[in-house]
């Protein structure tokens, strides 16, 4: 899997907060326990447990999984104590690989989570897990896989083929040989889960940077644009001018930024998601 650099992560916290679909916490309310299990794949630094757990009632168990120890330590201590009711919160930490995790590793887990994790996985991936979370009869809430869409203001002629480029990228076969999905992830999943008779409720969500964001909006701009110029080295002569002028707007207060993102919710076949 793709490691992030923790300062990165941390950057984008704020914006992930203000972003992430909050329309689908009712239906999910609905169908946990009092008493549940989480596991949180890819769990970072533990930025959606901290954002979820204080928003949903019930006593909390959350197992947290990712490949680096040093973010493990950390997501663990910073999960709230308590539940939205007052429920108490626990996590524990596992370093493991979250791409081979089969029905049997979720026995007795209530919700899967994953954050910013889909667009990185392949077609084969997203239906082991989707299969896994479904035979294990949990819920799944997966939230901020990109999309492809970005917006820019104001726009430049550039803008259209440093996207495509980068969308390619995205979508490109790894060093390891692995084909990801990047913005195709959040419909695979979708698809996959009401193949396998899932309840799925879907929604869009975006990271809107303005110029009080112009740090994150710079950090952005540089993957973005780096990434693009990777996938099609032929950009490189125009790229160093088009960052120029997009980092000339940005400090100028002039840029507005919409990176669209997809959330996805599901629920064991069954599941009424209406109240």
């Amino acid at each position: 899997m793709t490691a992030f650099a923790p300062d990165w992560l941390y950057l984008r916290e704020p914006a992930d907060a203000a972003t992430r679909a909050t329309e689908l916490l009712d239906p999910l309310r609905r169908h946990l326990p009092g008493d549940f299990v989480v596991r949180d794949l890819g769990c970072g630094t533990g930025s959606l447990g901290r954002w979820l757990a204080g928003r949903l009632p019930g006593t909390q168990h959350w197992i947290l999984h990712d490949h680096d120890t040093h973010l493990l330590d950390h997501a663990k201590e910073s999960l709230p104590g308590t539940a939205l009711d007052g429920s108490p919160v626990d996590a524990v930490a596992e370093q493991r690989d979250i791409t081979a995790l089969r029905a049997a590793d979720l026995a007795g887990t209530s919700l899967v989570t994953a954050s910013a994790l889909l667009d990185l996985l392949t077609r084969e991936e997203i239906t082991a897990l989707a299969t896994a979370v479904v035979e294990a009869g949990c819920a799944a809430l997966l939230m901020l896989s990109v999309t492809g869409e970005v917006a820019l203001s104001p726009t430049d002629p550039l803008d259209p083929a440093v996207s495509a480029a980068f969308n390619a990228h995205q979508r490109r076969v790894a060093d390891d040989g692995r084909r990801l999905l990047g913005p195709d992830a959040v419909d695979v999943a979708a698809a996959e889960f009401r193949r396998l008779g899932a309840t799925v409720v879907r929604a869009d969500s975006a990271w809107r940077l303005g110029p009080d964001q112009a740090e994150l909006q710079r950090q952005w701009l540089d993957g973005w644009l780096g990434a693009a110029v990777e996938q099609l080295p032929r950009l490189a002569p125009a790229a160093d001018g088009y960052r120029q002028r997009r980092l000339e707007q940005a400090a100028a207060g002039e840029l507005h930024a919409v990176i669209h993102h997809g959330d996805l919710l599901a629920l064991p076949p069954g599941a009424e998601v209406a109240a």
